[in-house]
């Protein structure tokens, strides 16, 4: 297991980090736009800090289908808020969820110290970007799909096998483009590209992400997968089910888990920390 390094904070093997998640999107799924507002998202960034996040992941659209936001909407939406949070809270990490290379210039240059690129490399001008300012990346696998659509009956001989494949293959880019290789993650990105079974297969394999020695980075917190897993439950009801999933991951070897709650992801890896799992 290999050292992660981020900004001036480095986690050593075997600790884990939070990532809040803090959207400026009038629909996010989760929230349906209640941080859209900087006040509001600044407010969340506060209670994420406050809760033991090591992370803010800031997003400025919509994960699904909706609305067209292009690069100069969306550099409005969070060019701003990461240069207040830097300012607010010179101690938190700042990632930037984007798969454009002119939104992570922006950013970056506003102080971000990652480029969470959830689209698995659509655009690889972002991992210069990232080399050019120092930033960390995370290398994600959407199963090769187009930004912000969902593929209807997307399979995989192996979902496992194509995952390790592809994030490997981009993390090993990313470090030719100059990214340090300790700022480097990979992320699977449950619900990507890809359906609940695929999903499940992911989280129960999850250890042979983490043979490759790239640190993993998990994203399942309220997810489409945890719900129709447990019957089919809406997302105001999938909090335990996040829990659990965050767990399991965390004993399989992630390193980062990117939440909605971060006060109970925090007690949770806390818990496993101490109860001699990992």
């Amino acid at each position: 297991m290999s050292t992660l390094r981020l900004g001036e904070r480095t986690f050593a093997p075997g600790r884990y980090a939070v990532m809040a998640v803090v959207n400026r999107t009038p629909d996010s799924f989760f929230d349906r736009g209640a941080t859209y507002g900087f006040d509001a998202a600044l407010a969340a960034v506060d209670r994420a800090a406050a809760a033991g996040a090591d992370i803010v992941d800031i997003g400025g659209v919509k994960a699904g289908p909706g609305d067209d936001v292009d690069a100069r909407e969306e550099i409005r939406r969070v060019a701003g808020l990461v240069e207040a949070v830097r300012e607010r809270h010179p101690g938190l990490l700042i990632s930037v969820d984007t798969w454009r290379a002119e939104v992570g210039e922006v950013v970056a240059r506003a102080g971000a110290h990652l480029l969470n690129d959830t689209w698995g490399g659509v655009d690889p001008g972002l991992a210069s970007v990232a080399a050019q300012y120092g930033a960390g990346l995370v290398c994600a696998h959407a199963g090769r799909v187009t930004p912000r659509t969902r593929p209807h009956r997307i399979a995989y001989d192996d979902v496992v096998a194509d995952v390790v494949d592809y994030t490997v293959a981009l993390a090993e880019k990313a470090a030719a483009a100059g990214v340090p290789r300790e700022s480097i993650l990979i992320d699977p990105a449950h619900d990507f590209g890809k359906n609940t079974f695929h999903s499940l297969e992911v989280s129960r394999r999850l250890g042979e992400l983490v043979a490759t020695g790239w640190p993993v980075l998990v994203a399942v917190s309220n997810k489409d997968f945890v719900g129709e897993s447990l019957g089919g439950l809406p997302v105001e009801e999938r909090h335990a089910g996040t829990v659990a999933t965050l767990a399991v991951s965390a004993i399989l070897g992630a390193r980062v888990f990117r939440v909605h709650d971060a006060a109970s992801a925090r007690a949770a890896l806390a818990w496993i920390s101490t109860s001699g799992e990992v």
